[in-house]
């Protein structure tokens, strides 16, 4: 090989190796700056976790027709609000249902995606319901005391997935976890296994914990 071409060759290398580590440099100065951008602007506005409210409870069914299976059918009312100014949210995909004593007594009933705009409010009543549930041995006892009691103490959870979307940007997905206690007083009615006669609407108000 003549000096020529090896001198051709070494003087293009290091100008590639240049161009190569400018772009690489470029690249990851202007993808920091977008993260400042997306963190200064998400630390000015100060996203607040959405509110949740269980407003009522209607029970058709509730009744225990073996000492550990219980059957229940119930219709909720959740109101959900939105405190941000400037941030709206988008719920991709939600599920309620029952629990008794930490163990679910009812299937998971969806409610529709729905975007929530700024100080928006949405109110749900999904129906929930099991037949025939089982439950552990030790809740069956429970259940017993509380049907000798005329009070039930349940909690109602919305589980899923949220986006927050400020102006044109939306975020990823993150889960959130909705807890509402609601106390539902039988009276001294229930015997024999069974909880309800009529159906009951029960209004509750309860304000409900939001984990995101």
């Amino acid at each position: 090989m003549s000096p020529a071409v090896k001198e051709c060759i070494h003087h293009h290398k290091p100008r590639w190796h240049k161009l190569l580590r400018r772009w690489s440099s470029g690249l990851l100065i202007f993808g920091f700056i977008v993260l400042v951008v997306v963190l200064l602007i998400w630390a000015i506005l100060h996203p607040q976790k959405p509110r949740f409210i269980l407003q009522d409870a209607t029970i058709f069914n509730f009744n225990i027709s073996a000492p550990n299976l219980i059957s229940s059918n119930l219709q909720i009312t959740v109101a959900s609000q939105n405190p941000n100014d400037q941030i709206g949210v988008f719920y991709d995909k939600l599920s309620a249902y029952a629990v008794y004593q930490n163990q679910q007594i009812t299937y998971y009933s969806a409610i529709p995606p729905v975007y929530q705009g700024h100080k928006d409010n949405n109110v749900w009543s999904p129906f929930l319901y099991g037949v025939n549930v089982p439950i552990a041995p030790y809740n069956g006892e429970a259940l017993t005391q509380d049907q000798s009691d005329g009070s039930v103490n349940l909690m109602i959870k919305l589980d899923g997935h949220v986006r927050w979307k400020v102006g044109t940007f939306t975020s990823r997905r993150y889960h959130i976890h909705v807890r509402c206690p609601a106390t539902i007083n039988f009276g001294s009615g229930a015997s024999n296994g069974v909880f309800v006669v009529t159906v009951v609407k029960y209004q509750l108000d309860r304000s409900c914990s939001v984990a995101v």
